[in-house]
């Protein structure tokens, strides 16, 4: 079936083949098949911002019917396919007093998409990535053959971060965080501005297990940079909080159409002043784990809200020590008044050894752009040489628009990287609009 696919951004549709393995028996059979044609890349729930899971005028593998898993209860190791979805491990483990290692904002990746992307989430600093907890994984190399791969192989390596383009992950064993209840304890605090923000994440972060800041990026001047600090951990059974059952869902749907320009200056400065006034300037609350850790899965399809042309999500790291260039970016893009409905700032951890995996130890900023804004691109342009000059990168999960120029500063591992992947697959087969785009 041919289908048109873009990312979670809207952006850049292009057409593909698309199927949906039913086994891993059908994976490799339909990947052994796909030798000589336009490649193949997998995909799952479709939350890549750009073009990673795109292949125009290829075969896309939709593993999302590759969907069972198991646990053992007295170690907490989870043994699952690539399609199975963090929200559905989520539903099952809570209850049973376990959680994924790492969450990123939404629950609704698949495993074999967090392997491949690396995510990340609110607990780098202390948990490093997905890939630092995974024991073993399955992968469906080339010619169809099915390996697995532990932290020491150099595939294991190339394959945690590498997008897909090392071959189809049929199925992995990751560690699980023992939790007591559905619930988090959260310390919530108004900054007045970036240097306090970052003053106060570097001094406090050790103290809990997830943090993340929302920044103000329409607030100048003396208040550039303000933000609201979260601060969590998952609260303890002791605590006196009666735990709800685990059992999130939208309670919103986004219009299947909405106009252009609905987020702009405007609304979006209207949103911030609302947002930041009605934090408190501290205090600690009680949350549930959906809304803590995926606010905006309670509104389904929330990509359409930035309208027909979508939008561009831009994150990029810089290492602790480039603390002025993180500071000039954010002055940039508040002098120049870009519209971002999301702004987040995370510090970074130890990464988790992945060749072309994004964290690594820093500051990280995330930025949720509709497109169309004037001087958009040659602005992230701009920054893009600014992060690398840095020893910074962009991360290819959210990407839809870095140069392969940029790659080899950004990445220092690629050339590594593309012997191991050269080895797995001589002939190229796993592609996809983004390994065209960036010559991987």
């Amino acid at each position: 079936m041919t289908t048109f696919l873009t990312g979670w951004g809207r952006t850049a549709p292009t057409p593909a083949t698309l199927a949906r393995p039913r086994s891993v028996e059908h994976l490799s059979e339909l990947v052994a098949a796909a030798a000589g044609g336009r490649g193949v890349v997998a995909r799952g729930l479709g939350r890549s911002y750009g073009d990673a899971a795109q292949n125009a005028g290829g075969l896309v593998l939709d593993c999302t019917g590759l969907d069972t898993w198991t646990q053992d209860e007295a170690s907490g190791l989870v043994t699952a396919s690539g399609g199975v979805s963090l929200h559905d491990l989520m539903t099952a483990l809570v209850p049973r007093g376990w959680f994924v290692p790492v969450s990123p904002g939404t629950r609704h990746v698949t495993v074999g998409g967090a392997i491949a992307a690396d995510v990340h989430g609110k607990n780098h600093h202390r948990d490093s990535s997905f890939g630092a907890h995974v024991r073993s994984l399955t992968l469906v190399t080339a010619d169809g053959t099915v390996r697995t791969l532990h932290p020491g192989d150099p595939l294991f390596r190339a394959t945690v971060g590498g997008m897909g383009l090392t071959g189809v992950i049929a199925e992995a064993t990751f560690a699980c965080v023992p939790v007591e209840t559905a619930l988090m304890r959260v310390d919530v605090q108004r900054t007045a501005d970036l240097d306090e923000t970052l003053a106060t994440m570097e001094a406090t972060d050790d103290r809990y297990r997830y943090t993340v800041a929302w920044i103000d990026l329409l607030a100048q001047g003396s208040r550039m940079g303000r933000s609201v600090l979260t601060r969590g951990d998952h609260l303890p059974r002791d605590d006196g909080k009666e735990s709800p059952a685990f059992a999130p869902g939208a309670s919103l749907r986004a219009p299947a159409w909405v106009p252009g320009g609905l987020l702009n200056r405007v609304s979006v400065r209207a949103f911030n002043e609302v947002w930041y006034r009605k934090a408190p300037r501290r205090k600690t609350i009680v949350q549930g784990i959906a809304p803590f850790f995926h606010p905006l899965d309670f509104v389904e399809g929330w990509n359409r809200v930035y309208g027909p042309r979508g939008f561009v999500q831009y994150q990029f790291v810089v290492p602790f020590g480039a603390e002025d260039t993180l500071r000039d970016i954010v002055g940039s893009l508040s002098a120049h008044g870009t519209v971002s409905f999301l702004t987040v700032l995370k510090r970074f951890g130890p990464g988790s050894g992945g060749l072309l995996s994004f964290p690594m130890p820093g500051w990280t900023l995330a930025l949720d752009i509709p497109v169309g804004q004037r001087g958009l691109d040659g602005l992230l342009r701009g920054f893009d040489r600014r992060v690398a000059d840095v020893g910074g990168r962009v991360y290819l999960a959210k990407d839809s628009r870095l140069r392969a120029d940029m790659m080899a500063a950004m990445y220092p591992e690629l050339e590594r990287w593309r012997r191991i992947k050269d080895e797995a697959d001589p002939a190229g087969l796993f592609r996809s609009d983004l390994a065209r785009r960036l010559r991987l």
